[in-house]
């Protein structure tokens, strides 16, 4: 007998319920979520034995998409759901981003979390069910977890913050921000905005934070009724004579060593330690104990010289808000459509761009609003970046998510598509990494889109900032973090914008939580930052090319009369693809009549524009055409005045005398001018040529002409 318990509150004005008991028994925990019609099934599993030689929290989030959920057949060959989308991965991150930290690092039993899109309604979306959920079923499980977590999205919109709005508002949102936290603080942030001042990201966190109470009060009653016992903690042995041996071996040396400039002689510098280690104690201990040891030193001596309140230092030498230094430089490459190349400190990021026609967009076959998207952003990230030898996949859910996040960051700054009729694409290659990559592919793309000529309003700049947190909270923000930095440090706070305000930002935390107070604090020194980087920027390239590349296809916009759109495709698109096969151009129609055309030759492109014209032009009564012969019959001939118009010239009008047969007179292929002398009620168009050979001989200019065939 299934025990189904359902669980309720109000969030945003509509109803958030949860419910356990029905579906999935078997997991370890099992819940729906549903918001409006939107409903995810998140369940979750655990391991009764640990993995063996793992050294870090083994917790997998999954999560399927099924496009049922929104009423739609999948499209391609099979018709099944197949990889994750782009949508999905982004979603897997969303989870895992707040749960995470609220496990116990010492964790060794797998965790999988799966959640699974039931229903879509369009309106609400899953992945906030998702976050909620994969709380929910962490905490009516056994496992121990620091939560429940709450998750709400937040808009601004008609100078208002609103709660959840549905995803149709969001097209007039100046905000889309996700909020994930705890009863008293935030563990994640999830931000794109439309250059909003730091002021009201702050006023919008806080705004979530409280939101996400009554979120938090759901799961409590869902523990209370429905939880299990918790399991207990692993045991953490702590070997004092192995840390004592390594701190006498050290002394003094291990911070002097990390304070190297450049990345690889400070590796170089620590690993000789390393080794020394290994060899006087490798005979006592394990070199797996000697090598934990020692990264735990190393943590807690670049915490705790950062944290000094007399002088705070970063083993690079830099001061708390100094910035790395800034090269920048375009057009590297010769015949892309724009490049350009971002240096920052050992981060270096190179962006191409290229253009395409509309037709190019990337179709979306999934749960959202959305059926298509004409900017891409592309984050790539090879071993060599690391100066590492690794075998080379396909893009993981870290290029997948640092890719969308520098998409969200310039997308406010781009043109519309009917001032800019392209499809872009840019493509970040990681050429050497040291922290912060996924800002500097702001920056870069950002250089990369002027190069190409796209009419930017603005350029975007990105920067990352840190938190070192001490006892009796204390903490000290850190401007433009390394990778040792983000390794051994509590945040990495990614805020990117212009010089008018922020257009995406990211939190990840590797602490149970931070204030909203530490969260204004450090948007403060990352404006500052970020001004000072586009300033950077500006000396190299301030606006945009006058012109696209040469090398990019021009877009050339034409009307027609939307009833004529027909004539232009033909049946089943033969006439457009014929065009399109002459011409060697690309051809867009919209519904409106709106007609692009793309080469990179403009001769061809006036072609295809003439043959478009002639398709779409009206023919009139008294117009005298050059239009060529295009069947006999015995009654008389058939003219093509211009493309897919064609009319008839009864025998008797084909000459100023009588003919006995067509032949005699015409033959396929001929050119020959005629007039419109009727179109009748059919539409049929009724030509004469002996009304053009009698008004050239006697009644100059009793007809008008036109142009002729092409």
């Amino acid at each position: 007998m299934l025990n189904s318990q359902s669980f309720e509150c109000e969030v945003g004005g509509r109803t958030l319920t949860i419910e356990t008991g029905k579906l999935a028994g078997q997991a370890s925990g099992a819940v729906t979520v549903r918001y409006g019609d939107t409903v995810d099934l998140i369940t979750v599993c655990i391991n009764d034995e640990p993995r063996e030689g793992v050294d870090f929290l083994p917790l997998t989030i999954d999560y399927e998409e099924r496009l049922y959920a929104a009423g739609k057949i999948p499209g391609g060959f099979i018709r099944r759901e197949g990889r994750p989308s782009q949508e999905a991965v982004l979603a897997c991150r969303l989870v895992d981003r707040p749960l995470r930290p609220l496990l116990p690092r010492e964790w060794r039993r797998d965790i999988q979390v799966v959640i699974t899109v039931l229903s879509v309604d369009q309106e609400n979306d899953p992945d906030i069910l998702a976050v909620i959920g994969g709380s929910a079923v962490l905490s009516m499980s056994e496992m121990p977890f620091a939560g429940p977590v709450g998750a709400v999205r937040v808009g601004y919109i008609d100078g208002k913050l609103v709660l959840n709005p549905k995803l149709a508002q969001l097209e007039d949102s100046l905000l889309d921000l996700v909020v994930a936290s705890t009863r008293e603080s935030v563990v994640m942030v999830e931000c794109g905005a439309r250059e909003v001042e730091e002021a009201l990201i702050t006023e919008a966190i806080r705004f979530g934070h409280q939101a996400n109470q009554e979120i938090i009060k759901l799961q409590e009653r869902l523990q209370q009724a429905c939880g299990k016992s918790k399991l207990a903690l692993p045991s953490v042995e702590v070997n004092s004579e192995l840390e004592s041996a390594v701190s006498q071996l050290l002394g003094d040396r291990l911070f002097p060593a990390l304070c190297q400039p450049d990345k690889f002689h400070r590796e170089q510098a620590v690993d000789q330690l390393r080794q020394e280690l290994v060899t006087a104690l490798g005979e006592s201990f394990s070199e797996k104990d000697i090598v934990s040891v020692m990264g735990t030193r190393i943590k807690a001596e670049i915490r705790r010289h950062i944290l000094d309140k007399d002088k705070a230092q970063r083993i690079s030498g830099r001061r708390l808000n100094e910035v790395r230094p800034i090269s920048c430089e375009t057009g590297l490459l010769p015949r892309t459509h724009g490049s350009a190349l971002f240096t920052r400190g050992q981060t270096q990021v190179m962006t191409i761009t290229t253009l395409g026609s509309l037709r190019q967009e990337q179709q979306l076959d999934g749960l959202g609003i959305e059926e298509s998207k004409r900017f891409l952003h592309h984050y790539n990230f090879t071993p060599f970046s690391t100066g590492e030898t690794k075998r080379i996949t396909s893009p993981g859910r870290r290029e997948i998510g640092h890719g969308a996040l520098a998409e969200r960051a310039l997308l406010p700054i781009l043109p519309k598509s009917e001032d800019f009729p392209y499809t872009i694409r840019l493509v970040s290659e990681v050429l050497s990494s040291n922290g912060s990559t996924s800002m500097a592919s702001v920056c870069a793309s950002s250089l990369s889109l002027m190069d190409a000529g796209i009419p930017i309003t603005r350029a975007v700049a990105g920067i990352a900032m840190g938190v070192i947190t001490g006892e009796g909270g204390s903490y000290a923000i850190l401007t433009d973090i390394e990778g040792i930095e983000d390794a051994c440090g509590d945040m990495d706070f990614k805020v990117a914008g212009t010089t008018k305000g922020i257009t995406a930002l990211q939190l990840d935390i590797k602490v149970k939580g931070l204030s909203c107070d530490i969260l204004e604090r450090a948007l403060q020194p990352a404006r500052e930052a970020r001004l000072s980087i586009l300033e950077i920027m500006q000396q190299t390239i301030s606006t945009s090319r006058d012109e696209v590349s040469p090398y990019a296809p021009r877009i050339y916009k034409m009307k027609v009369n939307p009833e004529k759109i027909g004539s232009v495709i033909g049946p089943k698109g033969k006439t457009i693809r014929a065009i399109t096969e002459e011409t060697k151009v690309t051809i867009d129609i919209d519904d409106d009549g709106t007609v692009l055309i793309g080469s990179t030759d403009e001769k061809s492109a006036q072609q295809a524009i003439e043959i478009i014209k002639s398709l779409t032009r009206d023919v009139e009564v008294g117009v005298i055409y050059t239009g060529k012969v295009t069947r006999l019959m015995n009654f008389g001939a058939f003219v093509e005045i211009f493309p897919g118009k064609e009319g008839m010239v009864h025998i008797s009008e084909l000459a100023d005398h009588r003919v006995a047969s067509v032949k005699d007179v015409v033959n396929v292929g001929d050119e020959i001018m005629v007039k419109v002398i009727e179109i009748d009620r059919m539409g049929r168009i009724n030509l004469s040529r002996r009304a053009v050979l009698r008004d050239s001989a006697g009644s100059p200019g009793a007809g008008k002409s036109t142009g002729g065939y092409h």
